[in-house]
C-alpha cells in the first residue's frame, strides 16, 4: 500500500494538489484554478489518488469535493521514518566508503608516480582482544568453515578458503560479490597450533597473475585476565601499479573483517547461565 502511495505522489501536479487538499476539501474547479490545470487533468489526478486511498470524492449535487486521507499518508511517513532510522544507524558505512575513496586517489597517485614494487616493503599492524580462549581463535583461522564465516569484507561471499595448520600446506582465499570473483593463493610457511601461524597469500588478477603478495604473521597470546590477544602483522611485496585500489583497502578491510571474526568467536562460546 505504500508503493501506491509513494507511487501517486511522484507527480509534482499530484503533490500539490495534496497540499491543497491538506488544508480543507476542495472542488475540481477550485482545485484547477489553483494549480492551473486544466479540469480534465485535474479530474484524472483526482482519480488517482482516489484509487490510491489518499483522497475520496463527495458528490453535492452538481459539485464533486475532495477530501484528503490522511491514513496512508501516515503509513507512509511511518515507513519513511523507519528508513530514516535505517540509514543514521549504518551512517558509519558512508564514512568508510569516504575513506577508501580518499585512500584509492591517494594510493592510485602513488602508483603510477612509483611504477611496479612501489609499496614493497611497507606493513600493517592489527590487535584484537578476545574474550574466548586461545584455542578457539585458533579453529576460527584454521577450520574452513569456521574461516568461511568470517574472512571475506561484507557484502561479499567467500567461495573458497584454506589455511592448512602445517609447513607448506595451503593458503586459499576466493570470494565473490555483484561485481566479479576475487582470488588469491599461497602458502603456510610455519603453524605452532594455537599460538601462531606464518602465511603468503599473493592475489590474483582475472589471469591469474599475482598482483602483489601479502606476508602474514598471526599470533595468539593469552591476555591479562582471561581470553585472546591477537596481532596479526602484514608486509607487502611484488606490488604491481594495478593493484592500487586493493592495497587501499588493506586496512579498512581488514579491520571489517576482523570485527567479523570477533562476532563469529562470541557466537560459538557457550552460554552461561546465571548461578
Amino acid at each position: 500500500m505504500e508503493e501506491q502511495t509513494a507511487s501517486a505522489l511522484g507527480d509534482a501536479a499530484r503533490w500539490r494538489i495534496v497540499e491543497l487538499l491538506a488544508g480543507r476539501p476542495r472542488s475540481v474547479g477550485e482545485l484547477a484554478e489553483l494549480t492551473g490545470l486544466r479540469q480534465p487533468q485535474t479530474t484524472k489526478h483526482l482519480q488517482t489518488l482516489v484509487r490510491a486511498g489518499l483522497a475520496t470524492v463527495h458528490p453535492l449535487g452538481q459539485r464533486r469535493v475532495y477530501a484528503l486521507e490522511a491514513a496512508p499518508l501516515e503509513a507512509l511517513g511511518q515507513q519513511l521514518r523507519s528508513l530514516i532510522e535505517t540509514a543514521g544507524a549504518h551512517q558509519g558505512d558512508l564514512d568508510v566508503i569516504a575513506r577508501y575513496q580518499a585512500a584509492i586517489e591517494a594510493e592510485t597517485a602513488a602508483a603510477h608516480a612509483g611504477g611496479d614494487r612501489w609499496a614493497d616493503g611497507r606493513t600493517f599492524v592489527f590487535e584484537r582482544g578476545f574474550a574466548a580462549d586461545r584455542s578457539t581463535v585458533w579453529r576460527h583461522w584454521t577450520d574452513p568453515g569456521l574461516l568461511a564465516t568470517w574472512w571475506a569484507p561484507p557484502s561479499m561471499t567467500v567461495t573458497a578458503c584454506a589455511l592448512d595448520p602445517v609447513p607448506g600446506g595451503r593458503a586459499v582465499l576466493d570470494y565473490r560479490d555483484a561485481e566479479g570473483t576475487y582470488r588469491s593463493s599461497g602458502n603456510v610457511h610455519a603453524a605452532r597450533e594455537g599460538e601462531r601461524l606464518v602465511f603468503d597469500l599473493s592475489v590474483r588478477d582475472a589471469e591469474g597473475a599475482a598482483t602483489f603478495t601479502g606476508h602474514y604473521d598471526l599470533t595468539l597470546t593469552d591476555a591479562d585476565g582471561g581470553g585472546t590477544r591477537l596481532r596479526l602483522q602484514l608486509g607487502l611485496s611484488a606490488t604491481a601499479v594495478e593493484a592500487a585500489h586493493q592495497i587501499a583497502g588493506i586496512e579498512t578491510g581488514w579491520g571489517q573483517v576482523l570485527d567479523q571474526l570477533t562476532d563469529a568467536v562470541d557466537a560459538t562460546r557457550p552460554a552461561h547461565p546465571d548461578n
